[in-house]
């Protein structure tokens, strides 16, 4: 399957679920799978998986960890809290940044 491109979402950004159960929640994005797009979400979309015992394991058992989300489920939020698109722009230097549609805003320091 293609991906969108170059992901607006980045790692460490704050987002917030637009649409399916988690819808309105915000958190810190702790990855993301661009081959995949999809992202994982700190403590949003927790999912159960059943562990055989292993050597790290001993015990097995039944482990919650957090499950990915679609990129198109969530919008990254600017500095002041607010949902934003994301738009690409080049600085003089030649460096492209990401830019908050909303505020006009660099987000990329």
């Amino acid at each position: 399957m293609p991906a969108f491109g170059k992901m607006s979402v980045k790692k460490d950004d704050l987002v917030e679920v637009i649409s399916g159960r988690e819808r309105g929640k915000k958190g810190k994005v702790l990855a993301v799978f661009p081959g995949e797009d999809r992202i994982t979400i700190e403590k949003l979309n927790m999912v159960k998986r059943h562990l055989k015992p292993s050597q790290a394991n001993k015990q097995g058992g039944i482990v919650e960890k957090e499950g990915k989300l679609h990129i198109s489920n969530v919008m990254l939020l600017d500095s002041e809290g607010k949902r934003t698109r994301v738009k690409w722009k080049t600085l003089e230097d030649g460096k492209r940044v990401r830019v908050a549609a909303r505020t006009g805003e660099v987000i990329d320091k």
